[in-house]
């Protein structure tokens, strides 16, 4: 049986309000990507979505970011590699402290883009999760998208793993279409199952322009904060389902 995990951004609290429906998520996902306080979550929204995860058989992810709340973490900023590595290592530290069973690392928003492009970024990154990683005595694979990020991992000893976004538009470079851009977030339900499982089959993805990209990915991404994000996550596990695919971490 043909089998893909899908995950989530989730545990994604502001000012202690959850920006997502993390209960109804955490239903239908595998993996959990739990904002770590860089751009969102705190102490007690890292204890409440491993708590959630432990409960459904869910893996636990960490999701650091640029430290920048104000911004969601979602744009690029000018960080020196040595506070950016110490800044990731203090959310991952963060999450383990709350009691997570860490099973991967997937950057967020502006860091998960700087870090496929910028090879100090991607260093830092990875040389964040290689020290985590030492003191857990297990290599921490990251999640991402093809660069420089992947690189860096294979430097640092560190597994890579691919994923696809099912609710982002695509470039035909195969980057994803920029949030201020039109086509940058996918609304259909039914759209979005069927490129569910055509990731799986085929490994491939359609971008804005009709043209199709090969992606050959491990795990499939559903942002928590979506408009629509449950019943698109329903509407997935239910296509999955009847396609035959098991929904299962690889981790």
């Amino acid at each position: 049986m043909a089998a893909i995990d899908l995950n989530a951004d989730l545990g994604e609290t502001v000012d202690g309000v959850p920006t997502a429906d993390d209960e109804a998520m955490f239903a239908v996902v595998s993996s959990a990507s739990v904002a770590c306080g860089g751009h969102a979550g705190d102490a007690a929204s890292m204890t409440d979505a491993v708590r959630r995860a432990t409960a459904r058989g869910v893996a636990v992810g960490a999701h650091p970011s640029f430290v920048d709340r104000a911004g969601f973490g979602r744009v690029a900023l000018a960080v020196a590699p040595e506070t950016l590595r110490r800044q990731v290592r203090q959310q991952i530290d963060a999450l383990v402290a709350a009691g997570a069973d860490l099973r991967y690392v997937k950057p967020h928003g502006g860091l998960y883009h700087a870090v496929t492009r910028d090879a100090e970024a991607a260093a830092a990154v990875a040389a964040a999760v290689a020290e985590v990683s030492e003191r857990l005595g297990r290599a921490l694979p990251i999640l991402g998208m093809p660069g420089a990020i992947a690189r860096a991992a294979a430097d640092r000893g560190l597994p890579f793993r691919l994923e696809a976004f099912l609710d982002r538009g695509y470039l035909p470079s195969g980057a994803l279409v920029p949030r201020t851009d039109p086509g940058a977030l996918l609304h259909d339900a039914d759209v979005v199952a069927a490129r569910a499982v055509a990731l799986v089959a085929d490994g491939v993805v359609e971008a804005v322009d009709g043209s199709t990209i090969r992606v050959d990915a491990a795990s499939l991404c559903l942002h928590g904060d979506t408009p629509g994000a449950v019943a698109m996550a329903r509407a997935v596990r239910a296509a999955l389902d009847a396609a035959g695919v098991a929904v299962r971490a690889p981790w």
